[in-house]
């Protein structure tokens, strides 16, 4: 346990003045006091399709690989370790998870399967490296280089610089977003907070594309998020974003939403909706379909302050929010993607226990492969679960 603490203690030690360039190299020599012979950092690219090694002096070289059909990519899929024979040795493929946050894979090689206790050890220094990671890449390009496998043009720089962590979750709720196109996204974007036991909630789809969508996103988000911190009301929290596009852009430019907050102590939900598609919720195999209101004007447009609906859910309910780019995508045929569609692939991706990460990255896939991988519009999305606290744990 003391070589256990002082590994730990010297990496985070190193990591103070560490340059994110060597984070890599100074992960490798830190396992080696574990006896790893190598270690590979692996970062997801921005679609979630591929792992991408991250390079270092003394980090032996590797191809990217694709996160369906690889080990890599099962330890990536179903948050879990996976272990197999190499020609040298063991080799370990881990997680690197932020919370809920999957941010990639950790290979390392051993000379032998390791035991409970150093597989316990392992687990433990992959987490700091994933936390270095987070941490280092709030000041240095080195990550969201690596994670882009082309050129983001502008509208799409500014939308994943605005966006939240793709997943976040507690042992009450967990949130996860999708976003796509991935490198030429503009007026399609979400937003969440935990404040308490309130979870803020917005889905947005500006008007427009390209950067003057993406500018009128960043407008209303960051109204939103100004609203929320000053505790404003839901209803409020709307008024506020109308005018801030109303005043900032003109009566021209407005974004369809939905505004929602739950509460996660007792599932009680309020929602917006200004133009929008309406919520779904799915409990179990079945949709079920919220009371409805008619829907206020997109914001922007609005002349008065919006009413609210309300419901409660269920424990394991799954709140779905989403944009048209979802359900109006469509095939060479002609056909939509359609509600249908959508509410069943989450219902079979609930039965078959995937959580609301794997759910929401496989969707995405999925809403591009009904259009034979050519998007028409941007589609983003939402999906949250309630939980009681003892449905689901994080362990590896």
């Amino acid at each position: 346990m003391w070589a256990v603490t002082e590994a730990l203690r010297s990496l985070l030690h190193t990591s103070h003045l560490l340059a994110p360039d060597n984070l890599a190299a100074t992960v490798a020599a830190h396992a080696r006091m574990w006896g790893v012979r190598e270690t590979v950092l692996y970062l997801a690219d921005y679609e979630q399709v591929t792992l991408l090694p991250l390079p270092g002096e003394g980090v032996p070289e590797r191809r990217e690989l694709p996160i369906e059909g690889t080990m890599a990519g099962r330890a990536f899929r179903r948050v879990e370790v996976v272990g197999s024979h190499a020609s040298h040795g063991h080799r370990l493929w881990m997680p690197l998870l932020d919370g809920v946050e999957r941010l990639g894979v950790a290979e390392l090689v051993l000379p032998q399967a390791p035991t409970g206790e150093l597989r316990d050890d392992l687990r433990a220094f992959v987490s700091l490296v994933a936390e270095l990671i987070v941490v280092n890449d709030a000041y240095s390009d080195v990550f969201s280089r690596l994670r882009r496998r082309k050129t983001l043009l502008l509208a799409a720089e500014m939308q994943w610089e605005l966006l939240p962590p793709m997943s976040f979750g507690t042992d009450r709720v967990m949130v996860t977003g999708g976003l796509e196109p991935a490198y030429d996204v503009g007026g399609d974007s979400f937003d969440y907070a935990l404040n308490g036991s309130i979870m803020d909630l917005l889905v947005i789809d500006s008007v427009g594309h390209g950067l003057p969508a993406a500018v009128l996103a960043s407008v209303a988000i960051s109204s939103y998020r100004h609203a929320r911190r000053n505790l404003a009301d839901l209803p409020d929290i709307a008024v506020q974003i109308n005018a801030a596009i109303a005043d900032q852009l003109g009566a021209s430019q407005f974004a369809t939403a939905v505004l929602g907050q739950l509460d996660i102590e007792t599932g009680r939900l309020r929602w917006i909706n200004a133009g929008h598609p309406e919520p779904l919720i799915l409990r179990g195999p079945s949709l079920v379909r919220p009371p409805r209101r008619p829907s206020s004007r997109p914001l922007g447009l609005q002349e008065s302050k919006p009413d609210f609906c309300e419901t409660r859910l269920e424990p394991g309910d799954r709140l779905v929010l989403y944009t048209d780019g979802i359900t109006e995508a469509r095939s060479p045929q002609g056909e939509f993607f359609g509600e249908q569609r959508l509410t069943d692939f989450i219902s079979a991706a609930g039965a078959a226990g995937d959580p609301a990460p794997e759910t929401v990255r496989r969707l995405m896939r999925h809403v591009l492969s009904h259009q034979a991988e050519q998007l028409q519009d941007d589609a983003s999305v939402v999906v949250l679960e309630w939980l009681t606290g003892t449905e689901r744990r994080l362990e590896l």
